[in-house]
C-alpha cells in the first residue's frame, strides 16, 4: 500500500493542480514540495539561478521525512517534488517502502506555454531548460513510477491514476 505519493516533473508539468485534485479521491493529504524549500532555494530561483544537488539535499530529507511521518500514521499524502534525477527518488526512497511516485510527462514547448500563462511565486520561464536538462526519466529499474501525460485535461491525468489504484 502507498501511503506516500510523489508527483513528480519538471516545473510547469501540473503537479500542484494535479495535487489537489488528486488528494481528495484518494483520501490524501497534499503537500506542494514548494512550501518545503529553505529561504536560500527560494531566493536563489527566484533570481533565476539553477539548484545544485547540494542545494535540493535538505529539501529532498525534508520532503522524505515527512513521507515516512505518514506512513507511520498511517495516513496517506501527495507531495508535489520535482524529484529529476533518479539519485533524488532514491534518496526519497531511503525508509519509504510505501512510496510510489507520478511522473507528470510533458514536452518542453507545451510545459513552457503553460509556464507562460500562469504566475508562480519564484520559478521563471528561464529555468525551464535547466529542468529539463537535469531530468532523468524513470526508466524500468524504477517499478514504483508511474507515468501519465500531461497532454491531456486534468480530469483525463486524474482518471488515469485512480484508474491505476496506487495506493490499495
Amino acid at each position: 500500500m502507498a501511503n506516500f505519493i510523489v508527483l513528480m516533473g519538471v516545473s510547469g508539468s501540473g503537479k500542484t493542480v494535479i495535487g489537489k485534485a488528486l488528494a481528495p479521491k484518494l483520501n490524501a493529504e497534499f503537500i506542494d514540495g514548494d512550501n518545503l524549500h529553505s529561504q536560500r532555494n527560494v531566493d536563489k530561483m527566484a533570481a533565476g539561478i539553477p539548484l545544485t544537488d547540494a542545494d535540493r539535499l535538505d529539501w529532498l530529507q525534508l520532503i522524505a521525512k515527512v513521507g515516512r511521518e505518514h506512513a507511520a500514521h498511517g495516513t496517506t499524502c501527495i507531495i508535489a517534488c520535482s524529484a529529476l534525477k533518479k539519485s533524488y527518488r532514491d534518496l526519497l526512497r531511503i525508509d519509504n517502502d510505501s512510496i510510489r511516485f507520478i511522473y507528470l510527462k510533458g514536452s518542453f514547448d507545451l510545459i513552457h506555454d503553460r509556464i507562460l500563462k500562469r504566475s508562480h511565486q519564484y520559478m521563471p520561464a528561464s529555468l525551464l531548460q535547466s529542468q529539463f536538462d537535469t531530468l532523468e526519466e524513470p526508466q524500468f529499474d524504477e517499478p514504483d513510477v508511474f507515468t501519465v501525460s500531461v497532454d491531456q485535461g486534468i480530469s483525463e491525468i486524474i482518471g488515469e491514476i485512480v484508474k491505476a489504484d496506487l495506493i490499495s
